[in-house]
This record gives structure tokens, C-alpha cells and sequence, in this order.
């Protein structure tokens, strides 16, 4: 499998996860049952997006730089 398309839909899967993971958030809080594990679950999942959200933003540039060193 092309590693390019295993961190575009590990970054699909990971968002909705991250998405349940904030609505079970918010449903704790509005429950009143909100603990400092269901708090900080979130963060897991938002660092990984991070990470696979800024490698696929630079992947162009990385390579057009690379078609350009090759080139020249």
C-alpha cells in the first residue's frame, strides 16, 4: 500500500475518532460526570491529525523541491 494513502485515511479515521471523542466530552460535561481522563482523551487524537494534517501539507512542496533537485 502507497504510504501517502495510509496516512491520508489513517488522518479520515483518526478525525472521527477524534470527533467522538469530543461529543463524549460534551456530554459528560453537560452531564455533570466530566473526570480528567474523559478531559484529556482528546488530545491523543488531535496530535496524531496534527502530525498526518501538517505531512500532507508539505508533501506537495516536498515534491516539487525534489522534482527541481532532480531536474537541475
Amino acid at each position: 500500500m502507497n504510504p501517502h494513502l495510509f496516512i491520508r485515511q489513517s488522518h479520515r479515521w483518526i478525525s472521527i475518532f477524534f470527533t467522538l471523542t469530543v461529543i463524549a466530552n460534551f456530554i459528560a460535561l453537560f452531564a455533570g460526570q466530566s473526570s480528567d481522563w474523559l478531559t484529556y482523551l482528546p488530545l491523543l487524537p488531535l496530535f496524531l491529525l496534527l502530525l498526518s494534517g501538517l505531512y500532507m501539507f508539505f508533501l506537495p512542496y516536498i515534491g516539487r523541491w525534489r522534482s527541481r533537485r532532480l531536474a537541475g
